[in-house]
């Protein structure tokens, strides 16, 4: 029975090779693209999920809000992991974690620049599942200037894993004992670190100050405790301990802390959730985005309906060439429920066939898809093995969900009124059959929208005014290696034919840096004339160089000894400020976390706001103090040469320190790195939208097809009767641009909608235009018509003689 049906569904698709081209080129493009999507979701899914205890593991956070200014932080301080551990019988475990930037490594006589470094407690091996191939975790931050490392770093610096007791060099000058070596770190790791340093070996890991926060926390609690629970102890946890230093800092209670607008919130998020669910600052990397995997999921899915849409149109549009067949069978006596069975498996012999290409199209077009997305994403044979049923469950589901409708649809057939001609066939009346190309236009022209959408707000976010100018300025990295040589290297680079200007400071706006500090209007530390604020290290090169405009006041001058206690200030913080005129008012900086010492400054310019952070944030508060910082140096150039000055830069480096690493960047292009996911979002965006609209018109094609056919002697009347080529055209294309019209109706205000959602993560933002939703519609009218009337077209061409010749 079983080979018979197979028998006949493969002599039908063979007769009908056009049909079953476009089903299955359609099928395939959507099972691929689906394949593709889904191997993303997982990856995106998967992080952290390689940690054996990833259930019980919880990042502590700290939320704050004082000065005016609110945050949310993935750090707390210091001596909160103790006390946790101490105070909460349902932590089994604490781990911190302190980041301070890269290291130089020496290998031979070379410095090589590291970034994946961190402090971290013994205890991390006890949270995190990090196997040790050499050495012994139990003990092996223990010690200070002890450090672990993983195996590729063993491999990199001695080529060799068995290394445990031999000692690196860092900046020159500190050694640190190798204690272990643990296997890479996974992708699939919010955290990726090559260098674990014990903590022992900064005096910072020992501060007690509850009210400054620069440590990664993680707890590991116990089976069975629920977090929520927990973490409703934590408000009055941290007041019991951070209680008695607010009060000696601020003379405040914590009530009347919080009564004036404050608060300071500690709380949890749990490990297999940062990845996708956290974006504070002081993250340990770049995250992903929930939203991202859950709009990917949805267009995974609506494509695969618009493919599996294309299989029940093009079914039941061929229903006049099947309709004789089901009417005899019936006659002789063949069940419903055969026929059922001969139109399923015609089918799932179509979706069998198809899943095959996809598969093959999905492996072919993954090293594209990687290099869209930034994934690193491989079919092994493990993802083979794991496929195959999940394969064979897609061709059954698939299959069935595909054929359901056909099936029932065409085996439904009344034998009497097939056989006496009385059906009614093709795409006139074809209620279900027009719903289901309307459902497939307004997917498309959703995901046309969006994608426009995204591409304007990229573009905007380009050329946006930051406030500052990054075109053609270089970045030097990592010129504190130079050390007391870093004002010499910045003065021969001024001097360089080319160069405009140049500076040393502590951070730029391309960087995810956060230094902030509290200034006070009074010598009285008074939280109501209090302002929490970043605060940056920088030069009297710095405002010139990156082309900061000044609103009042001046910029800093070597001439001006007083400049060394001197502030420029931006307009957000002079608005909270509230002072009528803010040069040369007095505000009082605290040199320690304690605020046992204070120094004051005053205020010497205004400049106007810059984004200093991500356009999703507004400006916050921002002081430049003069501070001799070598984070980094930005060189504005007007070279028409820049390989030529690039050299130059490098010999003069080479010149001062000839063993030190000489790294560089372009601000534009670290500027476009802050927004490397929504440009990876774009490009996808493009792909898949591109992919459904060609799916879409598979299925208009065939369509267009067959309404030709079944309206061939209607056309020769016409013709005959003197109807002129784009006469016919329009008259078989209306019926397809109405519901095209339709779906634009429907979809418009909906991807309107979605898409305001979308907008809303950005403080910085364009208007959706109506010209966008204008050029969604007539893009999909345009493609719609251009599919159809291919068809149109030749159906108008035919010699009327021929269609006409069996009357």
């Amino acid at each position: 029975m079983i080979k018979n049906l197979i028998k006949i569904a493969f002599r039908n698709l063979l007769k009908n090779k056009s049909f079953t081209a476009i089903n299955v080129l359609g099928l395939a493009l959507g099972l691929a693209t689906c394949m593709l999507i889904v191997f993303y979701v997982f990856d995106e899914l998967s992080y952290d999920r390689f940690n054996v205890n990833a259930d019980r593991v919880y990042r502590v956070n700290n939320d704050i809000k004082f000065g005016g200014i609110s945050n949310s932080y993935a750090v707390s301080p210091a001596p909160l992991a103790a006390a946790m551990k101490n105070d909460f019988p349902e932590i089994e475990q604490v781990v911190r974690f302190r980041t301070r930037g890269g290291f130089q490594v020496k290998k031979g006589n070379q410095n090589i620049q590291e970034y994946g470094l961190v402090f971290a407690d013994p205890s991390v091996f006890s949270i995190f599942t990090l196997p040790m191939i050499d050495g012994s975790p139990d003990n092996a931050l223990n010690e200070p200037h002890a450090v672990v490392i993983t195996e590729q770093i063993a491999k990199k610096y001695f080529n060799q894993t068995n290394v445990v007791g031999k000692v690196m060099t860092f900046n020159d000058t500190a050694q640190y004992k190798i204690t272990g070596v643990i296997k890479d770190i996974p992708k699939q790791s919010h955290f990726h670190f090559d260098f674990f340093i014990s903590m022992a070996t900064i005096d910072e890991a020992k501060d007690n100050s509850w009210l400054s926060s620069n440590f990664n926390t993680y707890i590991l609690l116990k089976p069975g405790v629920d977090y929520k629970k927990l973490e409703a102890k934590f408000n009055e946890f941290f007041k019991h301990h951070a209680g008695p230093q607010l009060q000696g800092i601020l003379h405040l209670s914590f009530a009347k802390f919080e009564q004036a607008g404050n608060y300071y919130r500690l709380n949890l998020t749990p490990l297999k959730k940062i990845h996708l669910e956290s974006n504070r600052v002081a993250e340990l990397g770049a995250n992903g985005n929930i939203q991202y995997v859950l709009i990917f999921s949805v267009i995974a899915i609506v494509i695969l309906l618009i493919a599996c849409v294309n299989f029940m149109n093009l079914s039941t549009a061929r229903s006049s060439n099947r309709a004789k067949e089901v009417g005899v069978r019936k006659v002789l006596g063949s069940p419903r429920k055969y026929l059922i069975a001969q139109f399923l498996t015609e089918s799932l012999l179509i979706t069998a066939v198809a899943t095959l290409v996809a598969v093959f199209t999905a492996w072919a077009l993954l090293p594209l898809f990687n290099q869209m997305s930034g994934k690193e994403l491989v079919i092994t044979l493990q993802v083979l093995y794991r496929l195959i049923p999940v394969l064979f469950l897609i061709i059954i589901v698939i299959g069935c969900l595909a054929g359901s409708y056909p099936a029932l649809y065409l085996s439904g057939f009344q034998p009497i009124e097939v056989l006496k001609g009385k059906l009614s066939t093709g795409f006139k009346g074809g209620i279900f059959r027009s719903v289901l190309v309307v459902f497939q236009f307004v997917i498309s022209i959703f995901l046309i929208v969006g994608t426009l959408v995204i591409y304007n707000q990229l573009k905007y976010i380009q050329n946006k005014d930051m406030g500052y100018d990054r075109d053609h300025v270089l970045v030097v990295q990592n010129v504190w290696t130079l050390g007391n040589s870093a004002q010499t290297f910045k003065q021969k680079i001024k001097q360089l034919a080319g160069v405009k200007d140049a500076s040393l400071s502590e951070a730029l706006p391309t960087w995810d840096y956060g230094n902030s500090t509290t200034l006070f209007k009074d010598k009285v530390l008074d939280q109501k004339r209090s302002l929490h604020t970043q605060d940056w290290g920088v030069d009297e090169g710095y405002i010139p160089t990156l082309g900061i405009k000044m609103a009042a006041g001046r910029n800093f001058s070597t001439d001006m000894l007083t400049d060394s206690s001197g502030l420029i200030i931006n307009q957000a913080a002079a608005k909270l400020l509230n002072y009528p005129d803010p040069l040369n008012q007095m505000l009082y900086m605290p040199l320690d976390n304690m605020l046992k010492a204070m120094k004051p400054y005053h205020i010497i310019g205004v400049m106007k706001d810059f984004n200093f952070r991500s356009l999703r944030e507004n400006v916050t508060p921002m002081v430049f103090v003069l501070r001799h910082s070598q984070g980094a140096m930005s060189v504005r150039i007007n070279s028409a040469n820049i390989p030529l000055l690039l050299s130059q830069v490098r010999n003069k480096w080479k010149e001062i320190s000839p063993n030190q690493q000489f790294n560089y960047s372009f601000m534009n292009e670290d500027f476009d790195a802050m927004y490397r996911s929504e440009q990876r979002v774009g490009t996808i965006s493009i792909a898949f939208t591109s992919l459904a609209i060609i799916i879409a018109c598979l299925g208009l094609f065939g369509l267009a097809a067959y309404a030709a056919e079944q309206r061939t002697k209607e056309i020769g009347i016409r013709k005959v009767l003197g109807a002129k080529i784009s006469t016919i055209v329009g008259m078989l294309s209306i019926d397809f641009i109405k519901l095209v019209v339709i779906a634009i109706v429907i979809a418009a205000p909906a991807a309107w909608w979605a898409l305001k959602i979308w907008l809303q993560g950005f403080a910085y933002k364009q208007d959706i235009q109506w010209w966008v939703l204008v050029l969604a519609g007539s893009t999909a009218i345009f493609i719609a018509f251009i599919t159809i009337s291919f068809q149109s077209i030749k159906a108008a061409l035919l010699n009327p003689v021929n269609s006409l010749r069996s009357e």
